[in-house]
């Protein structure tokens, strides 16, 4: 199954380092019944994409805690077994990885340009208010959400770290 790690930058160098993600549980983003029933119209491409999106949005709360101002995604296959569904009615794409992925795992890596650091900052500032309801802030999130995610293949992973 293909699963989307939110990570950050500092985070991607740990991973990069020791070859793989870890420890388990971990939470990540996938194509779940509950997002296939809640996007019934959409194929397999936009439902990816979909749980790409969560997984970029869950990796703004990483940020805030480290300090860095780029979401990072990693895209990795993993077994079927190795994944349960959280069941979790707020975030219709969460999933737990319940064993290490290694780095031969990961397809690839997404990871937000340079561009786009005001827009990360402004939403990690913006997350707490935008949890309890405000408007303005959950436009602020939204900001970041309007910046694609840059693809990487795994090999260039190390180029970005330097």
């Amino acid at each position: 199954m293909r699963v989307y790690l939110p990570s950050t930058l500092a985070a991607l160098a740990a991973v990069h380092a020791a070859r793989e993600v870890g420890p388990a549980p971990l939470a990540a983003y996938g194509v779940t019944p509950a997002l296939r029933e809640w996007y019934a119209d959409g194929d397999l491409e936009e439902l990816e994409y979909a749980a790409l999106t969560a997984a970029a949005r869950a990796s703004l709360r990483l940020l805030a805690a480290d300090g860095s101002a780029r979401r990072v995604v990693l895209a990795a296959e993993v077994a079927d077994e190795a994944v349960r569904w959280a069941r979790d009615a707020t975030d219709r794409a969460l999933v737990e990885v319940t064993a290490p992925v290694p780095w031969q795992k990961i397809a690839s890596g997404h990871v937000d340009a340079a561009e786009a650091e005001d827009d990360v900052r402004a939403a990690v500032a913006a997350l707490a208010a935008a949890d309890a309801g405000d408007e303005d802030a959950r436009f602020a999130v939204d900001g970041a959400e309007g910046h694609e995610l840059l693809w990487y293949a795994t090999q260039e992973l190390g180029d970005l770290l330097r």
